[in-house]
């Protein structure tokens, strides 16, 4: 009967909360703005079906976690820009704005500024989206986000660059720690044995005596047989927040004794750790809950502070080791409903869903939205987000034999097809000249080369980027040698002068196609060197990425996900220079290939016919002496050498001269 009981009130209790909801809902039913075309009603509840959360948190900024149960990704803007948080009456837009958000994993971060979060009920709101020109109301604002009493906040999501102050303050950070992927908020901050953050004095973070205050941070030690420091603001009144040896928070004023709370913080575990000064107690907080209490007024202080060890000049005694994240200082003391509050909703967990419930989603016509294939391209952006140094400097390599390699595609392609194009109009010429070599001068080189004056300059400009002309005009070159001087004139060519002939051709064979092939081993190099390089930095990548993983003791996939994807990548950009590479030099190989044997059957041809044209003297059926004679004189001489056909030729001069 006892156990029935409790069931009805239990079931009255979440029926009431139900009818709160809708009746919240239901007045607020118009929409905000007709230009967005989905939302999202979201509601915090404290209560007994919430988590009880006991007095009044009052304003809080609020951590909404989007995921795709929460937000329909594929009908929000890829920048998050169209969301928008209005209040349960329809008509107050409330400050926010996004510390990540990421369309293609379906995950976001959102801090809004919720006012007046009742104590033992519900807190609804709405959350917009789906507009592909938002503009307006409502448009995140960081510095908004946060009320006038917070001096500063750092989401510790920098890469590279020091923590940045998401106040109006702008309490910026001077020096920078190690990225953590995947943390409890987002990504937050490593102190590996490093220096810590060093926070310069500013008026707007100083602290007057007895003065409120509000500091809240996520830690996750590497381990705690060690003392170690989270905070620390020295001087004369010097302010210290750390975790004694074994876990314990403890919080420690100049001059009086410290203050150590009653809950632990184990090694590689995230645990929020807080405190409240107000009224001449400093309070401290474990996730959300009284832990300890120190009897003193925050002192005086306006200098600079240090975020995970000691001021460096002390030495590096007392730092600490392991990750932070979100590290907040309020200039008034919050509410403890508020500090766990904020502790539930930023801690992901199963009580958070409970705290932070999504009513049904409403409308969400696609807008701005991107297909698949574009995600994916996306989707590397981000890969290379996570990539490390020596992954970039594979890829840099990779890139510069890319380049090198694909330049020199081009320019032999080019080349190629002006070389082809002068040798298809080379070898037209050829086949007329070919029946009669008489054509060519031989007294006169430059005759030689334009085919004795049957091609003009541009037909020569053309035939500059021929092989065959370039062997042709060695063949004519050595022609001259042997019967364009003196008493070889009128003389055939003996066997050992054509083996010479050709012996020079191949020769000239061999020039052109070292020419054809040159700068060619840039190709073969992307094609050996890119995956190799690639897979180097992927290597040294994944030794890295486990390395981290085995200081840290992180094994969960958020933690070693990122950095094995980015390590991947550079196989990725070793492949795709490889690849393409390969490609090329197939093709370019193949015309390459065409060219030389042209040259090859040029060659052969080239010899036939100068053997044809140029046979030894006194060769039966001899005409090409005959043919090489022009004048009297050329006659004359020929007959003295024993030309058989001298006075024919003789005969022939007369009667051509008398007519």
């Amino acid at each position: 009967m006892k156990i029935m009981k409790t069931s009805l009130k239990h079931l009255g209790l979440t029926l009431t909360a139900l009818a709160l909801c809708s009746s919240a809902y239901a007045e607020a039913a118009d929409w905000w703005n007709e230009s967005w075309t989905g939302r999202t009603p979201l509601s915090i509840n404290t209560s007994a079906e919430g988590a009880e959360i006991q007095g009044e948190p009052g304003e809080a900024v609020v951590l909404v976690r989007l995921h795709p149960g929460v937000l329909p990704f594929e009908a929000v803007q890829p920048d998050g820009s169209d969301l928008r948080f209005v209040a349960a009456d329809g008509k107050t837009a409330l400050a926010y704005h996004l510390e990540k958000f990421d369309p293609l994993m379906a995950e976001g971060f959102a801090w809004v500024r919720v006012p007046a979060i009742a104590a033992g009920g519900t807190t609804d709101f709405w959350m917009y989206y789906g507009n592909a020109a938002p503009e307006g109301e409502g448009a995140p604002d960081v510095a908004k986000t946060y009320p006038e009493t917070a001096k500063l906040v750092y989401h510790l999501n920098e890469r590279g660059t020091p923590p940045q102050d998401a106040t109006a303050n702008a309490a910026n950070a001077e020096t920078a720690g190690n990225i953590s992927e995947g943390t409890i908020i987002a990504d937050g901050l490593r102190l590996v044995g490093r220096d810590p953050v060093k926070i310069p004095g500013s008026a707007a973070n100083a602290w007057s005596e007895g003065s409120d205050l509000t500091m809240i941070f996520w830690v996750k030690p590497i381990a705690v047989t060690n003392e170690a420091v989270l905070f620390s603001r020295p001087g004369a009144n010097g302010f210290k927040v750390g975790l004694a040896a074994g876990g314990a928070p403890f919080v420690e004023v100049a001059g009086i004794p410290r203050a150590t709370a009653t809950e632990t913080v184990g090694a590689g575990v995230w645990r929020q750790v807080s405190l409240t000064a107000a009224g001449g107690k400093i309070t401290l907080f474990v996730d959300g809950k009284e832990a300890g209490a120190l009897d003193a007024s925050l002192p005086a202080g306006d200098g600079e502070m240090f975020l995970g060890g000691p001021d460096p000049a002390t030495g590096t005694e007392g730092r600490y080791l392991g990750e932070f994240d979100e590290f907040q200082m309020y200039g008034s003391a919050l509410p403890a409903a508020a500090l766990r509050l904020l502790f539930i909703t930023q801690s992901g967990s199963e009580l958070s869903g409970k705290v932070l419930s999504v009513g049904e989603i409403e409308g969400g016509g696609a807008a701005g939205g991107h297909g698949g294939a574009l995600e994916h391209v996306m989707l590397f952006g981000d890969i290379a987000n996570n990539m490390m140094f020596d992954g970039w400097i594979a890829v840099a390599v990779c890139i510069v034999m890319m380049i090198a390699g694909w330049y020199v595609a081009a320019a032999k392609y080019l080349n190629l097809g002006k070389i082809e194009k002068g040798n298809t109009e080379f070898q037209k010429l050829w086949s007329h000249v070919a029946a009669d070599l008489t054509a060519i001068d031989l007294d006169n080189p430059e005759a030689a080369k334009s085919f004795g004056g049957k091609i003009g300059p541009k037909a020569l400009a053309l035939f500059k980027d021929s092989p065959l002309y370039h062997v042709y005009h060695v063949g004519s070159e050595e022609i001259r040698h042997r019967l364009g001087n003196g008493k070889n004139k009128g003389q055939g060519l003996s066997a050992r002068s054509i083996q010479a002939i050709r012996a020079a051709l191949d020769a000239a064979l061999v020039h052109e196609q070292h020419r054809l092939n040159k700068n060619i081993v840039y190709l073969t190099v992307s094609i050996a060197g890119g995956p190799y390089v690639g897979l180097l930095g992927t290597v040294v990548g994944v030794m890295i990425t486990f390395a981290i993983i085995a200081k840290s003791g992180e094994v969960d996939v958020n933690s070693i996900a990122p950095g094995i994807a980015s390590a991947l990548l550079a196989t990725t950009v070793g492949l795709l220079v490889a690849i393409p590479a390969l490609f090329m030099y197939s093709f370019l190989n193949q015309r390459i290939k065409g060219v030389i044997a042209s040259m090859q059957v040029f060659i052969d041809e080239f010899v036939a016919k100068v053997a044809e044209f140029y046979p030894p003297p006194g060769e039966s059926g001899s005409k090409v002496p005959i043919r090489q004679i022009r004048t009297p004189e050329q006659a004359a001489r020929f007959e003295e050498t024993g030309g058989k056909e001298a006075a024919e030729l003789m005969a022939d001069l007369a009667a051509t001269q008398n007519s």
